[in-house]
Order: structure tokens, then C-alpha cells, then sequence
């Protein structure tokens, strides 16, 4: 047999890559039978049928799963923000960011379309999540400003490059590998939000190794399951300052003795960060109310 990750799937049957071949693969019965679902990233023991055909005998253990996108044995996640055409949405960035934290991946953060404003709010906000210990970079497509740093990241991973429609995904991959040839799309002056061009989950190798998913764009993502008095923990600026908080289980709102609360009015927290947890939180709160 040979090991393989499935890199697409679609109309029933599994594209397998191993070492430098694309097998397209059926199911063994038993897997229709346990209705065992199979994910892009999976890693699978195939049994050739012919120069070009395989059975999937065996799915190997999964060391993450991802839901959105639907990606098994993620490495790191690549979030993409514009900082212009569309405007950067930090607030759908940090809960992003709350669900990496959450799967314990290595996180890079990608400023695209730096040539579209100046240095000064460039520097701005990758200062911000550099500050807080996050890997960030600028690009541009247009200026090819940071496409070999990215790609320095890529290499030799399984990643998944995410974030809003129209912020320039599928413009940054076509940049690293020319012969991707995704597609890409505008911005709609009217709505001044991206349009989709990727509809499915696909792993695509890289010739400097490694593979990347493209994922479809997204404007709205729910949170884990995790408890209120927890998600502070995925903020790393004050996961660090928690354990100087009076109470155990505070949520850093009104209590008396908080340390994240003594940090913010001091600017050692941002309080843009600290709204975008205040906002996150009253979410759980609501869900926790719901169920």
C-alpha cells in the first residue's frame, strides 16, 4: 500500500497525492457503510487498482480538524487583511485569530495591498500583532512587496490561507506560483465587499513544497465552544496578565482588582483588542443564555 494526503474530493471520489503522483481513489465499502467522513488533508494508505486508480484502505489518525474551512492536519493558518479595498476588518481578524488560538495553530498574519496606503498605517497595525507576538508581514501583489517572505512560510507545510472575500487570497497565491491560476475577483464598489471565486476546499501543491488551501471567503465565523471565564486566554496580551487578576474567574469588565483592566488604562493593552474580547465575550454570554 501507499501513504498519501488527500488534497480533493469531489463527486464521490478522493484525489490522493503521493510522492510526485495524483491517484484518484474510490472507498473501500466498509467506509460508505460507517459513513466515516474524509477531509482535504487527511493522510490515507491507498491500494493501487491500475497505472492511475486506488482504493483508500485506510484513513491515519488526525492530529487537528478544522470545520471552517474543512482541512484536517492544518500546520499554520494564513490570515489575510487588506489594508485598503476593503478597509481592514481587525474585529473579524482577532476572532479569527481566538480560533487559531483555540486549535493551537502557528499563526501568520498577512497585511495585503500595502501599496494602496503609506507606512504610517502599515506600520500601524502589523506593529500591533507583531507587538503581541504574532508573525506579520506586508504585501503587495502589485509591488511583489513580500511574496518570497510568504512563501519562505509556506514551505515544507500544510496551511491554510484564510480570511474576508476580496482581500486578495487567491491574488497572493497566483503571485507565489504563477501556475495556480486561480481565479480572483473585484471589489464591489456598492457593497465595498469582496466577491467569491473559491467554492471548495482543494490542497494545492507548491513546487517549493508544502501545500496551501485556498478557502472560500468569509464575512462571518461562530466562536468554539469555550467558556466566558476562558476567553481571555486566546488573547495573548492579557493571557499573560490574568493570573495577577484578584478573582480566578474574572472577565475583565468592571471587577475590582483586574489586572487586564489596570493594563488597558495604562495603553499596555489595546483598546481595540479590548473591545473586539468585550464584544467576543457578550457573544458567549448570549450562547450560554440560548442553550
Amino acid at each position: 500500500m501507499l501513504e498519501g494526503i488527500i488534497v480533493k474530493g469531489y463527486s464521490g471520489f478522493y484525489y490522493v497525492q503521493s510522492g510526485s503522483f495524483l491517484w484518484e481513489c474510490s472507498l473501500r465499502g466498509k467506509y460508505r457503510i460507517k459513513d466515516q467522513d474524509f477531509l482535504v488533508g487527511d493522510r490515507v494508505l491507498i491500494k493501487p487498482l491500475n497505472d492511475s486508480k486506488a482504493v483508500i484502505e485506510k484513513v491515519l489518525t488526525r492530529t487537528n480538524q478544522l470545520i471552517r474551512p474543512p482541512v484536517a492536519n492544518v500546520e499554520q493558518v494564513v490570515i489575510v487583511v487588506s489594508l485598503a479595498n476593503p478597509d481592514p476588518d481587525l474585529m473579524l481578524l482577532d476572532r479569527i485569530l481566538v480560533l487559531a488560538e483555540h486549535q493551537e495553530l502557528k499563526v501568520v498574519i498577512c497585511f495585503n495591498k500595502a501599496d494602496l496606503v503609506d507606512e504610517e498605517y502599515q506600520d500601524k497595525h502589523r506593529s500591533l500583532y507583531e507587538s503581541i507576538g504574532y508573525d506579520t508581514l506586508l504585501t503587495s501583489v502589485k509591488t511583489m512587496t513580500g511574496i518570497s517572505r510568504l512563501l519562505d512560510y509556506l514551505k515544507g507545510k500544510i496551511s491554510v490561507m484564510t480570511g474576508p472575500s476580496g482581500v486578495g487570497k487567491s491574488s497572493i497565491l497566483n503571485a507565489i506560483q504563477p501556475g495556480l491560476a486561480l481565479k480572483t475577483g473585484r471589489v464591489s464598489q456598492k457593497t465595498k465587499r469582496g466577491r467569491h471565486t473559491t467554492r471548495h476546499v482543494e490542497l494545492m501543491g507548491l513546487e517549493a513544497g508544502g501545500f496551501v488551501a485556498d478557502t472560500p471567503g468569509f464575512s462571518r465565523l461562530d466562536l468554539p465552544e469555550i467558556k466566558k471565564e476562558d476567553l481571555s486566554y486566546f488573547f495573548p496580551e492579557m493571557a499573560e496578565l490574568k493570573t495577577g487578576c484578584r478573582f480566578t474567574s474574572c472577565l475583565h469588565q468592571t471587577e475590582p482588582g483586574c489586572a487586564v483592566l489596570a493594563a488597558k488604562d495604562k495603553g499596555s493593552v489595546d483598546m481595540g483588542r479590548y473591545e473586539n474580547y468585550s464584544y467576543l465575550l457578550n457573544e458567549l454570554i448570549r450562547n450560554e443564555r440560548r442553550y
